[in-house]
């Protein structure tokens, strides 16, 4: 069991790093002190470094064979990571009171959703894409544990938001705010020039950094 310490460390870390800081009175004492805009940067900071010792600590871990070991899966990140990246793009640059808010300026129009048309939770279906694509190419047990984490928290997230938004908001609010966003449409996707080139600038930069960071090529 000795050699699953750190990576049973790291996820403990992480998962606590996610329950804490947006738990009242934690969340409110943050905004607080470090402006909205400041809280989300630090979090992001926080979940990012965290994220990487976590997925450092997967491929330390012993392995252990569970999913089929398919050349092809080597494909899933790289097809897959260009719409997570838009997904996280959009849901950065939007603002969004039916999930978390993003870091732009203009509010949200229930009449022009933009990127909530594709999904009211960006940030967590770009999660979603991110860890399924990951898990299949990897599958061993640590990825299997550590990637099915994410895509179960993403999609239990995404339906917990709309149950708790829908009860603050009222149903009025509720079907006025959401009436052209889905939980899911990948067929409402549209390219915007400044959000598409953020995405792909992220998508290259995961692809040069991946080696370096995590110590493996994503390339198959």
């Amino acid at each position: 069991m000795a050699e699953w310490g750190e990576f049973s460390a790291a996820l403990a870390v992480f998962l606590l790093s996610h329950a804490i800081p947006v738990r009242p009175p934690v969340r409110p004492w943050l905004v607080a002190h470090l402006g909205l805009k400041g809280y989300f940067v630090a979090y992001s900071v926080l979940s990012v470094v965290i994220l990487v010792w976590l997925v450092g600590a997967a491929q330390r871990a012993p392995f252990v064979a569970v999913l089929p070991h398919w050349e092809a899966w080597r494909w899933a990140p790289l097809l897959i990571m260009p719409l997570a990246c838009l997904l996280a793009a959009g849901g950065m640059a939007a603002q969004n009171p039916l999930s978390f808010g993003g870091l732009g300026k203009r509010p949200f129009n229930p009449e022009y959703p933009g990127i909530l048309a594709v999904s009211r939770h960006p940030l967590l279906a770009a999660m979603a894409l991110w860890a399924g694509a990951h898990l299949l190419a990897n599958g061993d047990l640590a990825h299997v544990i550590l990637f099915g984490l994410f895509v179960g928290f993403a999609v239990m997230g995404m339906g917990l938001i709309d149950r708790r938004k829908k009860r603050d908001l009222g149903d009025t609010d509720w079907t006025h705010l959401c009436h052209k966003t889905a939980w899911f449409r990948l067929s409402a996707l549209r390219l915007y020039p400044l959000q598409a080139a953020a995405a792909m600038a992220a998508y290259l930069a995961l692809l040069l950094l991946h080696m370096p960071i995590i110590g493996y090529s994503p390339l198959p």
